[in-house]
């Protein structure tokens, strides 16, 4: 077996085409768009790597068959807020084969270790965790658009490796016809009329302003959790960059208190259900492909990508407000039909609450490991 570090046209092209190889008898699995995933490995288009590098390589059998890839990345923002130095492994696609998937694991651990790291997460993202993070071990459904999705044999090919789960993220569904509990609505309908309370949707005319209330509900909802690094202006415009050719304005919500921004929810149509026929591809006609997908079929799907309240808010019942405001404006439409709040980390106990109490079902389960080296 031969370890390629990517570095050209054919070699990317190589990365790129593994996974349609390794899910082309998967009904399930939904080939990302490449724009979005070479984006990742772009300065031009990647602030992350102002602060930090990555690398990756394809895998090659004797026979010259590309059989597996993975990626390393050194976040300098977060790579030493952990016990030991730790960078992240990701983007990892192998064949059945535990030596083939302990020399990519190897591989990226000598990177890491040659540039200080002690320790390895993965399967993580140069970038947000919104995105292409975590090893998908249950719920091997059709995807969400950033969801990572994996063949069930990873697990195996992680653990016997010597990845230890570092935190499970949980993934649960609202079926939007279906009532909330009583006690929900009862409590989101009383916030919404309490006075100094409003609530506003995303205006794109007005951007700026709610871009910068975004950085102040995020930077104050997760500060209190391990590893957290303040979100800089360059990495949300990024973030609204790339959903803005499927945004709806309607569907990202803001509460204020006495006018202070105080919680918001990110919500998003599902990008898979109009990129299933592109196989990745969004060049011309891959892009008139995909308008016409947009007109002819309309959205069942929604993903929540981000929801936070300031930790001072966080009792005041404005994220069960936000998701009534949500209801009102999406019901009517007769078009939605789910909506997945994805993830919510096994740390996060009080956003675990909420999805519980909205009645929401399960979904699926992802896991983020950690190798200490």
């Amino acid at each position: 077996m031969k370890i390629i570090e990517v570095n050209n046209a054919a070699t990317r092209k190589s990365f790129l085409d593994l996974p349609k190889k390794i899910y082309k008898n998967d009904p399930n699995w939904v080939c990302p768009l490449n724009n979005d995933i070479e984006s990742v490995f772009d300065p031009r288009r990647n602030n992350y790597h102002q602060n930090g590098k990555c690398i990756r390589w394809i895998l090659k059998d004797k026979g010259g068959k590309v059989i597996g890839r993975i990626a390393a990345f050194i976040n300098n923002k977060k790579a030493y807020l952990s016990e030991q130095p730790t960078g992240g492994c990701g983007f990892f696609e192998c064949t059945d084969n535990q030596d083939a998937a302990d020399l990519l694991f190897d591989t990226a651990k000598a990177w890491l270790a040659g540039n200080g790291m002690k320790a390895m997460d993965g399967p993580v993202n140069f970038g947000e965790n919104d995105m292409w993070w975590g090893l998908l071990v249950e719920g091997f459904a059709v995807p969400y658009y950033g969801m990572n999705y994996h063949q069930p044999y990873y697990k195996r090919l992680f653990e016997r490796y010597g990845f230890t789960p570092l935190y499970e993220q949980i993934s649960n569904a609202i079926e939007i016809y279906k009532p909330f509990p009583e006690r929900f609505t009862k409590i989101a309908e009383w916030v919404v009329k309490k006075q100094g309370y409003h609530f506003e949707h995303l205006k794109k005319n007005e951007f700026q302003r709610f871009a910068g209330d975004f950085k102040e509900i995020y930077n104050d909802a997760w500060k209190d959790f391990e590893n957290f690094a303040p979100i800089t202006d360059i990495a949300i415009r990024e973030t609204f960059e790339k959903i803005k050719i499927i945004m709806d304005e309607r569907l990202i919500w803001f509460a204020y208190v006495n006018g202070e921004p105080a919680a918001m929810v990110v919500i998003v149509p599902d990008t898979n259900e109009l990129i299933s026929n592109l196989n990745g591809k969004l060049g011309l006609w891959g892009k008139l492909k995909f308008l016409m997908n947009k007109w002819n079929y309309k959205n069942k799907r929604m993903r929540a990508i981000i929801m936070g309240t300031k930790t001072k808010f966080q009792k005041h019942g404005l994220e069960a407000a936000m998701i009534i405001k949500l209801k009102e404006y999406v019901l009517p439409l007769q078009q939605y039909k789910e909506l997945e709040l994805s993830w919510v980390g096994d740390f996060n106990t009080k956003m675990i609450a909420l999805h519980e109490a909205t009645g929401a079902t399960f979904s699926k389960k992802h896991i983020t490991y950690r190798y200490i080296f």
